[in-house]
């Protein structure tokens, strides 16, 4: 795997970044786009529903769950 990528969002009104692997961030792009998301907006959903886990874990657990669901195919 590469180094991470640092990606700058705005989410709930406050600017943060995330930084993953770029592979992770792959996963994430195929998803926003089968999804008819925007990055921001697809990041925005995660923060929606992650809870208490950081936000770097949750996007890592999302792709991972929908590779797991919809294969590596990209």
């Amino acid at each position: 795997m590469s180094g991470l990528q640092k990606r700058s969002v705005v989410l709930a009104g406050h600017a943060t970044s995330v930084a993953l692997e770029p592979e992770f961030w792959a996963v994430l792009d195929r998803i926003a786009a089968c999804r008819s998301l925007s990055k921001a907006q697809l990041l925005a959903d995660i923060d929606a529903g992650r809870g208490q886990r950081p936000l770097a874990s949750a996007c890592r657990l999302l792709a991972l769950s929908w590779v797991a669901e919809h294969g590596v195919e990209m």
